[in-house]
């Protein structure tokens, strides 16, 4: 019995297993597994997996930050960018758009340095399915630093090791408010929203500042994966939506919002303001591109400290400019206005023309505009690029083709040829627009075209038309000048030759009067109110030429290109509008010429002063003559030209109606200006000033040969007139521009008569006739 018991408990100690070797290698196992992690960490460190960024690289992120441009009230108009991408610093977002992110990317994220292993052992245990491992250091780490995401599973292991070694030591160089910022900054949103602040704009129309806390859970979405969950994109928007009330419902579970507040947060509707930012579309587009030119002109003269070159898309300068962001609101609603009403005459009075909407031509002339117009396209210059022989391509333009095209109701998508395109878009009138601050220069709006995305060519700047009786002021600024002839003297209407031989020319010249009207004197105001040729011609022939020319040039115009003849006086120069309208600001600034300018300064993406600009002026006039010059020029809104600027007579009239948008205007204050139009009224011109605002404005076809059939429509008065007088009612009513409605300023000093107190018998029997403004050379 004691045997068998004896060999029981033998048998016991048998049957018994030892733990102690498995606790052994248990512990032995979890020493090399933490020893191979330590060794993966420090092999990616040591960039055995490939290079790891260096303390620099980390310090100092390469990240492409778009150059912004700024107006002179402190909008952003535009920016210049390979990627979209504006910085803001961590005071600049909102607190509930911080507490969205961590509360829905990383919980943990103020208690971590940069791993979060719990989450890390939780996604290992879980295989992702109950959420991932990422902080939004090592997200950072991965947008910062891993080019393209691997999809084999041994390299993309390999890339998360060094992305884990990277936001440790991004955690070690950079505060927890600094990683945030960085992070929402370099982030992708799509629609070429790089950055909050991009997507800011671009989805919701504000700066992040001002982000909703709904908003802010929307862009907070989006982080997972801004294309599946876009709000924008008809077929995830319900994704959208719910991602968002997802995040809404992480912030109640973190404390951060009220279980009442993400009640009620859930049930609003998902709602985006889409303000894109392309680089055409936005405000003042024209402008942007002269603005681009201009920079990479500085930037060619002006080397960064190292010798390098500044990069006006990556390194995130900050220009700003003279534009007014509301004045040149105004004025590209002003341009639509009119340009969009009187199309529709245009195209009234061309539903009978056999050519249109060319007139003037004939079929073969026709064909051989519309022959330019092909080559010069980017379909015939693709295509022979391509190897295309010309037979093929003049073919493509007589194939119909789907195609989305601009009309002022909106896109419009129809099927066409592209040579059908060609003359749809050579239909439409064109306008220019340019407004400045005669004291300083300052370019305040720059309308260069109706619609920058489907009609590129500047109008302001690049585009030089020929500028009719706008330029007659030049003439008697000259006159007055040089004769001292006062706005009262008085001169005869009737026909003016000028000798062959005199001024360099070859033959007699003879110009005539709108309407053949002769005889009779005239004042020299009312001569310029109402455009009488033969008193401009009687002007030049006294002063010659050479003065008339030497002043446009002190006045900042290019003669390069202009004749040295008496037929300048009425007009036959082409000239640009933005040289007319800093010509025309002499006047009102006491005779000195100040050159335009359209940057006042240039900065880098730290503050610091790169570009100053400096004023550039002349003398040009004495003070007298200038302002008798505005005196003159203010007879052409009291009863000249330019008069349907004032009283509400003419409202019954059918091409008022038709054509002449926003009247009445019914201003009272002092205006001086003068309507111009070329021959064949191709090209309309008005030029306003008050004391502090000169206003520019051309209206007329790409063609010369698109124009309207008749005076009524196609004078300055009807094209361009409107267009000054929309814009200043709309800059009269806006309080915060507080644009002068006062007198101009009278020197001190005024020997020459400007009060006359009678005009003709025939401009007091009817002081608000529309009076046309012809050029007849």
């Amino acid at each position: 019995m004691a045997k068998s018991t004896e060999k029981n408990k033998k048998g016991g100690k048998k049957a018994r297993p030892s733990f102690r070797r498995y606790i052994i290698w248990f512990w032995g196992l979890f020493a090399a597994g933490v020893l191979l992690v330590v060794l993966l960490f420090l092999m990616a460190s040591w960039g055995v997996f490939g290079p790891m960024p260096t303390f620099e690289e980390l310090e100092n992120p390469e990240t492409n930050l778009a150059t912004s441009i700024y107006s002179s009230d402190g909008e952003v108009l535009g920016k210049y960018y390979n990627e979209n991408r504006t910085p803001v610093k961590y005071e600049d977002l909102p607190q509930h758009l911080v507490d969205a992110l961590v509360a829905t990317e990383d919980e943990r994220y103020y208690r971590h340095s940069g791993i979060d292993a719990k989450g890390t052992l939780r996604a290992v245990v879980y295989m992702g399915e109950r959420g991932g491992a990422s902080t939004i250091t090592q997200q950072l780490a991965k947008l910062l630093f891993t080019e393209n995401v691997s999809n084999n599973t041994l390299s993309r292991v390999i890339q998360k090791l060094k992305e884990w070694v990277i936001a440790i030591q991004l955690e070690r160089q950079y505060t927890k408010e600094e990683i945030i910022t960085m992070y929402l900054n370099k982030f992708d949103f799509i629609y070429q929203a790089d950055g909050i602040q991009s997507a800011s704009k671009i989805y919701f129309g504000k700066e992040p500042m001002d982000l909703k806390v709904e908003e802010a859970a929307v862009l907070v979405a989006m982080l997972k994966n801004p294309s599946l969950y876009n709000p924008l994109k008809e077929q995830f928007k319900d994704n959208s939506l719910r991602r968002r009330n997802v995040v809404l419902k992480q912030m109640e579970v973190n404390g951060y919002l009220s279980q009442r507040e993400k009640d009620s947060l859930q049930q609003l509707p998902l709602v985006t303001d889409f303000t894109p930012q392309s680089h055409d579309e936005g405000v003042a587009t024209y402008f942007r591109v002269y603005l681009q030119g201009f920079m990479q002109d500085w930037i060619s003269k002006n080397p960064k400290p190292d010798g390098g070159s500044y990069n006006l898309y990556r390194d995130g300068l900050r220009i700003y400019t003279s534009i007014d962001s509301r004045m040149q609101k105004h004025a590209e609603d002003a341009v639509e206005e009119h340009l969009a009403h009187l199309q529709k005459e245009f195209d009234r009075q061309n539903r009978n023309n056999p050519t249109a909407p060319f007139r003037d031509v004939n079929a073969q002339e026709r064909n051989r505009i519309v022959e330019n117009a092909m080559r010069r396209s980017s379909r015939w210059i693709d295509m022979k690029n391509q190897g295309k022989s010309e037979e093929e391509i003049r073919a493509s333009f007589d194939v119909e083709t789907e195609m989305r095209v601009f009309s002022w109701q909106g896109l419009r998508d129809t099927i066409m040829t592209p040579r059908d395109s060609i003359l749809y878009y050579k239909s439409y009138l064109q306008a220019g627009m340019m407004s400045m601050t005669p004291q300083t220069g300052e370019v305040r709006a720059w309308v260069g075209g109706i619609n920058f995305k489907h009609f590129k060519y500047d109008h302001v700047r690049q585009g030089k038309r020929q500028v009719g009786s706008v330029f007659k002021p030049f003439v008697y600024a000259t006159a007055i000048d040089q004769l001292h002839l006062s706005p009262c003297d008085s001169m005869p209407m009737s026909l003016h030759t000028i000798e062959a031989g005199r001024h360099g020319l070859i033959e007699d010249w003879t110009p005539r009067n709108a309407g053949n009207t002769y005889g009779g004197m005239v004042s020299l105001k009312e001569g310029l109110a109402n455009s009488i040729n033969t008193v401009t011609a009687r002007l030049i022939d006294r002063t010659g030429v050479g003065p008339v020319l030497n002043l446009i040039e002190n006045l900042g115009i290019d003669i390069s290109n202009i004749p040295n003849a008496p037929s300048i006086a009425l007009g036959s120069a082409e000239i640009s509008l933005y040289e007319m309208v800093s010509a025309y600001s002499t006047f009102v600034n006491e005779g000195v010429y100040v050159k335009p300018i359209v940057v006042s300064r240039i900065e880098d993406k730290n503050g610091t002063i790169l570009y100053q600009h400096l004023p550039e002026t002349r003398d040009v006039l004495s003070e007298e003559a200038a302002y008798v010059t505005v005196n003159i020029l203010e007879g052409v809104t009291q009863y000249g030209s330019g008069v349907r600027l004032r009283g509400t007579y003419a409202s019954h009239l059918p091409h008022y109606q038709r054509a002449v948008t926003g009247y009445p205007y019914d201003f009272k204050n002092p205006i001086a200006g003068k309507t111009g139009t070329s021959q064949n009224q191709s090209d309309g011109w008005f030029i306003g000033m008050v004391p502090d605002l000169a206003t520019g404005v051309w209206v007329g076809g790409e063609d010369r040969s698109v124009h309207f059939p008749t005076l009524t429509y196609g004078q300055g008065a009807t094209m361009a007139l409107p267009v000054w007088g929309i814009f200043m009612k709309k800059v009269y009513a806006d309080p915060e521009l507080n644009v002068s409605d006062g007198e101009f300023p009278r020197p001190e000093h005024v020997s020459i008569r400007t009060d006359c107190d009678s005009r003709s018998e025939e401009s007091q029997e009817d002081p608000y006739r529309d009076i046309p403004d012809e050029l007849d050379f």
